[in-house]
Formats: structure tokens, C-alpha cells, sequence
């Protein structure tokens, strides 16, 4: 277990060489038992074999990344996912997710309504994606403008060969024509149609149980950075 050193990290994590293989055992379980009950009897078991293991990895990687993105914002516990759900407003009263996720962006952003970077794990799948997952109107509008006249730098983040052979492409929800304000027949209509603007990429689920996972990881968020940035900095 972790040794308490500092007010910050709170923690001196161990090094990172891949999730325990209960990790997913753990989350299988639970999505076979998600119940109060359950959980509670195993939550020792989730907090050694899951959220430890998850805040070991996010430490190790806010190192690895500090050193390639400047003013990333990553912190072992607060850009972790809690595993419980919001059920108030839900027909869905299962308690759990089952799966653990973290999202993290850059330093005076907020991880829900700003452009960001995202990991999610479960069982037979790893998710890494990035870019503008909830826009607030105001912003989104301010991201467009700035998109109408920037549009070619852009383009050319979007269309470098690793970006593209990693992502594929824009992903997101897109209007069905040109927003208002912008003229129909707009060089960047396409991309101005976008509500959301989005880029992921994903692993067999047992990537994680090997130590490599930390490089993989960031190289992903690395490649990505420049989109993100872009979105970042210009909705602003």
C-alpha cells in the first residue's frame, strides 16, 4: 500500500507494472452483483485491486505527461471517476458503474464542460478519447468564430498521418446544416456543423495488466494533444 509523504499527493505511490488482473475480474463481478450488499462485502477488494491501482496509474502518467504537455492538470484522485452512480433522476437504480474512468484537461479548465482527455476501463475494452464532449453555447459559439477563420490550421492538425491512422477521424454529433451566422457554402461548413468534436481509440482490455499500458497510454494523449489544445485554447 501507499505510504503518506505530502499534503499534495498525500500518497508516495509504487510504480506502475500493469493493473492487478482483478481489476477486471472485480468489475465482471460487479456488473454480475451490482448491489449495495455486494459491494460493500468487496469494497476492500475495490479499493485495493481498482481505485489504488487506477490513482498509481494516473500519478505515473501526470509524471510522464508534464514532460510533453505543458500545463496538463492531471491529480491521482480528483480526475478519477467516482464508482458510484447518480441515480436520483435515473429509471437505472443500479448503484455501481462498472467500469472506472478518468478525465483530466488542461490547468483552469473544467473536466466536464471543457475540451479534455478521457481513459475508460471495463472488461473487454479500454477507451481513450479526447476532445469537446458537453459545450456550453457560449463557448461553443466563441470556438466557431474562431474555427471560421482558423479553420486551415486545424485541418492540418486533424490530417497528420499518426492522428489520423490512430483516430480515424472527427467523431461527434453534427447539425444538419450550416449554424446560424455562417454562410451555407463555407469553406469549414463541414466542421462548423459539428456540436461536439471528438477523436478516441481502443485496446483489448488486457493492455492494462502489463506495465507498457503507462507508454501506450501516453502516447495516445500525446498525439491528440495538439486537437485538444486547439479546442481548448480557442473556445476561450
Amino acid at each position: 500500500m501507499a505510504r503518506k509523504i505530502n499534503p499534495f499527493h498525500e500518497y508516495e505511490y509504487p510504480p506502475f507494472e500493469g493493473f492487478p488482473a482483478d481489476t477486471l475480474s472485480f468489475l465482471r463481478s460487479l456488473k454480475r452483483n451490482n448491489d449495495r450488499t455486494w459491494f460493500n462485502n468487496n469494497k476492500a477488494r475495490y479499493v485495493e485491486n481498482v481505485k489504488f491501482p487506477m490513482e498509481t496509474f494516473l500519478y505515473h502518467l501526470r509524471e510522464r505527461l508534464l514532460r510533453t504537455i505543458p500545463g496538463i492538470d492531471i491529480d491521482p484522485k480528483k480526475s478519477m471517476y467516482r464508482i458510484y452512480r447518480d441515480i436520483r433522476f435515473s429509471k437505472d437504480k443500479r448503484p455501481y458503474k462498472t467500469h472506472q474512468a478518468a478525465a483530466f484537461t488542461f490547468t483552469g479548465g473544467h473536466r466536464n464542460h471543457d475540451p479534455g482527455f478521457y481513459l475508460h476501463i471495463e472488461p473487454g475494452n479500454v477507451f481513450i478519447g479526447g476532445g469537446w464532449w458537453m459545450p456550453e453555447p457560449s463557448k461553443l459559439k466563441v470556438f466557431r468564430k474562431a474555427l471560421a477563420e482558423g479553420y486551415p490550421e486545424f485541418r492540418k492538425i486533424l490530417a497528420r498521418k499518426k492522428f489520423e491512422s490512430m483516430f480515424g477521424g472527427l467523431e461527434g454529433e453534427t447539425l444538419s446544416r450550416v449554424p446560424r451566422g455562417f454562410d451555407a457554402g463555407h469553406p469549414a461548413e463541414d466542421l462548423l456543423r459539428y456540436k461536439q468534436f471528438l477523436v478516441s481509440t481502443t485496446m483489448p482490455s488486457e493492455r492494462i495488466l502489463d506495465g507498457s499500458f503507462l507508454r501506450e497510454a501516453a502516447d495516445v494523449f500525446d498525439t491528440m494533444e495538439p486537437f485538444v489544445r486547439y479546442l481548448f485554447s480557442h473556445s476561450r
